[in-house]
């Protein structure tokens, strides 16, 4: 009988230290957990999810298994970088006062990646981090040509804002975007080099001050800052957009993702600018097709989010 209850006794001290160390295990944290939420940002006719389908392709549900805390911004799908920053603003403000989080970190992809600049500049005090993936940063060469062939008050801009204005209207509705301003000529004068330089004077952390080198790592304002690219074009036959970025990336002299170029993608410390990737690559699009030989893009955003982590932030 004693023998019997030695035997139980062993029994239940293995079983409570190996209940222990799964308890234990529980709380350490995950690999994409950060001390702040991640907030995506989208670009240029860009939406948080339309039918089931996110703009950032399955990256929240990347990010989210291991641990990080999630949201995806919806701001104007086409106006310019202040007035889309600002109701990135308003939308930071909810999200730090629903999670209690002092801050949030900001990744943005196109576009997204000034309107996140624009956040962090005017309000530093909610934003830890500012990630820049393929960010229009200085401009983008596709945006002056448009706006070359489309000058001030022609016939042909006001056909492109017509166009224009009712896609950026249908993304916003079919994203439930409510009542969110559309203004496609503010978006493209925004993208352009000329504007992007004068949006730079004002909001200036993070960006190199050389051609195409790297910025302040964490800049004065005690935000850090981050950016990584894509130099391909064509990089999957499967993907119908594929044909439409080579086409666009034969107009640049220099290395270039189909819409942005390399040097003007550089923000702050630069992880790498020369990814097998396109514009629409980046984003885990379309549908998650990619070049085959290349990192999976929700990689990207995981190893990002680790990166984060170690950071403390």
């Amino acid at each position: 009988m004693k023998r019997i209850l030695t035997f139980f006794t062993l029994c239940i001290m293995v079983f409570n230290s190996h209940a222990g160390g799964l308890i234990g295990s529980s709380s350490q944290k995950g690999y994409t957990e950060t001390k702040y939420p991640i907030v995506l940002v989208h670009g240029l006719f860009g939406f948080d999810s339309i039918i089931g389908i996110d703009y950032f392709y399955g990256v929240s549900r990347a990010l989210t298994r291991s641990g990080a805390t999630v949201y995806v911004a919806q701001v104007s799908a086409a106006n310019s970088t202040e007035e889309r920053g600002e109701q990135l603003l308003a939308q930071v403000q909810q999200i730090v006062a629903a999670t209690g989080a002092d801050k949030v970190n900001l990744i943005g992809h196109s576009h997204g990646g000034p309107t996140s600049r624009y956040v962090a500049s005017v309000a530093p005090q909610y934003v830890a981090s500012v990630t820049s993936i393929g960010g229009v940063n200085k401009g983008s060469l596709i945006a002056d040509i448009i706006r070359d062939e489309v000058p001030e008050g022609s016939i042909s801009e006001e056909l492109v804002v017509a166009i224009t204005a009712a896609f950026s209207d249908l993304i916003n509705f079919l994203s439930g975007g409510g009542n969110l301003p559309q203004d496609p000529i503010a978006a493209l004068e925004a993208l352009t080099t000329k504007k992007s330089l004068e949006f730079n004077q004002s909001y200036p952390e993070g960006i190199p001050t050389t051609a195409c080198g790297e910025g302040e790592y964490v800049a004065n304002n005690g935000v850090y800052y981050y950016s990584w690219s894509g130099t391909a074009n064509f990089t999957n036959l499967l993907d119908p957009i594929d044909a439409a970025l080579m086409l666009t990336g034969s107009a640049f002299s220099e290395p270039n993702d189909g819409l942005v170029s390399a040097c003007s993608s550089h923000l702050g410390k630069v992880i790498r600018d020369d990814y097998d990737m396109n514009h629409v690559d980046e984003i885990n699009h379309t549908l998650g097709i990619h070049h085959l030989f290349e990192t999976d893009p929700k990689t990207l955003y995981r190893q990002h989010a680790n990166r984060l982590q170690l950071q403390g932030l």
